[in-house]
């Protein structure tokens, strides 16, 4: 089946060659592999706890959508949307609040240091903690789960927020029946950073960054910026600490980074290495700046972008959302108590699985495949006719687990169903058909 990744990007800056190394790049490389379907998202909520400026908000959701789009990701290939576009996840953080322990939120590190500042500075432990602060693995735990996310490549300091994502859907699980699949943290050990203008990792947090699209001669001025030692020409120069090799290294290969770790030990002086990073980084960008420059000045098209974005991820969580809505009792009253709590019969000796075809309230068309014990084992996602269902069903029937890697990008996963159980219950709708 398919893996699913997740990775959210939050709008409170502008991109900077630090995220272009670290993030992008190798993000934008991951969403191309077989087997992978990923899911981009600007998590413009998020922002509203850190950042109190509408106007950066807005323009920090433009640049990143535009770097994101000019570097290569198809949002054809992807899920690219932006977070404030989906009510189901404020929605379905509620849900999430209900079954969460105020003591497991207490844990969270970015409360604790919070906390930890006030204490140092003398000050009430809550002062200036506001409750999106508190909540805020909550929301985190929605938009990880309304998608059943199975990776979410993170740092090591973000575990512990996909450690209480998974305690969350547990105790969901454990409540109302399983819906939600556990996540697991990719844990990103080797995360390329970058050393900012002054030597230290580049951060906005630092305000020594490089921003990724600078124009060409801002660019150079900058390089020219970055601290070096005062080590004159012809001296033999350490590239163990320095900021203008590591930046160099990401942006060369190994053949040209080895020349020029021989060139510092020959004495090249540092404003020849300026030049050659300068001329690196350009060179690389240059493509993706002019297609990044169209981009913003076409906001529109950025807008139209995340839209179709959101659309499509609505596909996944508007009806996952009424799955979950029924689950803890938020039902039709048209529907009678007696109806809801009714037991199924049992199914017959020979009862085989059913494929069930429906269309929902967003105009698409849907079908899912249900054992003879009425559990969910195959979900589809959105087909824009019932003919493109119906033919995906027959393709299914006809071809078994095989059509089941041919379909992957149709198909969700379904919590606690394994692939061979899938496979299994096609292979008996193919016998029975043989058998008729």
């Amino acid at each position: 089946m398919t893996t699913r990744f997740l990775t959210g990007i939050t709008t409170t800056g502008t991109p900077h060659l630090g995220n272009y190394v670290g993030s992008i790049r190798p993000a934008v490389a991951a969403s191309r592999e077989p087997g992978v379907q990923s899911f981009y998202f600007l998590a413009d909520y998020h922002a509203l706890i850190k950042c109190e400026d509408p106007a950066r908000i807005q323009r920090s959701t433009l640049e990143i959508a535009a770097s994101w789009l000019a570097a290569g990701l198809d949002p054809a290939q992807v899920f690219f949307y932006r977070q404030s576009d989906i009510p189901e996840i404020p929605e379905l953080t509620w849900l999430l609040t209900c079954v969460t322990g105020k003591g497991l939120l207490n844990r969270a590190h970015a409360y604790k240091a919070a906390q930890d500042k006030n204490a140092a500075a003398g000050r009430d432990a809550d002062d200036g903690v506001s409750a999106g602060l508190f909540m805020y693995p909550v929301l985190m735990a929605a938009d990880i789960l309304m998608f059943k996310a199975h990776k979410v490549p993170v740092g090591r300091d973000q575990v512990q927020h996909i450690e209480m994502a998974r305690d969350m859907a547990a105790s969901f699980n454990h409540l109302y029946g399983e819906h939600f699949v556990l996540p697991e943290a990719q844990i990103e050990e080797h995360v390329a950073t970058l050393p900012g203008l002054d030597g230290r990792k580049m951060s906005k947090s630092y305000d020594n960054t490089i921003p990724l699209f600078a124009p060409r001669e801002q660019l150079r001025k900058l390089v020219a910026s970055i601290v070096t030692d005062s080590r004159a020409p012809g001296e033999p120069k350490e590239v163990e600490g320095s900021a203008l090799f590591q930046i160099y290294q990401a942006f060369a290969s190994p053949q040209e980074t080895e020349a020029l770790r021989q060139a510092y030990a020959q004495g090249i002086a540092w404003g020849e290495v300026k030049q050659l990073v300068f001329e690196h980084i350009d060179q690389t960008l240059a493509p993706l700046r002019a297609r990044y420059e169209a981009l913003i000045q076409d906001p529109a098209h950025i807008e139209n972008t995340l839209r179709v974005g959101a659309e499509r991820a609505r596909a996944i969580a508007t009806p996952f959302m009424r799955e979950l809505r029924h689950a803890v009792g938020l039902r039709s009253l048209a529907q009678s108590t007696a109806q809801q709590t009714e037991k199924p019969a049992k199914p017959g000796k020979n009862a085989l699985p059913t494929f069930k075809q429906y269309r929902e309230a967003d105009g698409k068309f849907y079908f899912k495949l249900v054992s003879p014990q009425g559990q969910l084992l195959l979900q589809s996602m959105g087909f824009d006719s019932p003919r493109a269902a119906g033919q995906a069903i027959a393709q299914l029937q006809q071809q078994g687990a095989r059509a089941l890697h041919a379909l992957a990008a149709q198909l969700a996963p379904v919590a606690g169903v394994t692939e061979s159980e899938v496979a299994a219950a096609l292979q008996a709708l193919q016998d029975a058909a043989q058998q008729a």
